[in-house]
């Protein structure tokens, strides 16, 4: 089954551009957006619009902001840590910056990768090729958990 990717990007802009590097990446996954933590909350509980999981499936790949209005990316993170059925969720961190403190409390928080914005296919390709233990690109190119 090919995973669904939620982008959590308060900044239209560059969730435009995270949607394009993406396409222009060859991944062919169903792309979920939302526009702050409060929203990507609700999405991964399923609560209120995003409760029929046939038009909003629960994601494998997290891309997630992390300075955001309302709650922010490292609020969503300490939410995930305790919810067990997200353990195997790829969390990848997009942020404009690159402050050593960001860094180490997002991998403390569960991140496997930090991307800084503005983000190319490239760095969608790399992500790709450094997670191969976990994710490979399946048919029709989407990304999909590998079989453990």
């Amino acid at each position: 089954m090919n995973e669904a990717i939620l982008v959590v990007e308060d900044n239209e802009e560059d969730a435009m551009m995270v949607l394009s590097a993406l396409r222009n990446a060859g991944v062919k996954n169903s792309v979920h957006t939302v526009s702050d933590g409060d929203l990507a909350v609700a999405y991964l509980r399923g609560d209120g619009a995003f409760a029929d999981r046939r038009r909003f499936p629960l994601p494998g790949i997290l891309l997630l902001d992390l300075k955001m209005p309302r709650v922010s990316g490292f609020e969503v993170m300490q939410w995930l840590q305790t919810q067990p059925q997200f353990k195997k969720l790829l969390i990848i961190i997009l942020s404009g910056h690159n402050e050593l403190r960001e860094v180490q409390q997002a991998y403390k928080l569960g991140a496997h990768s930090f991307l800084i914005k503005p983000c190319t296919a490239q760095d969608i390709e790399n992500l790709m090729r450094w997670f191969t233990e976990h994710w490979e690109v399946g048919a029709e190119g989407a990304l999909q958990r590998r079989r453990q």
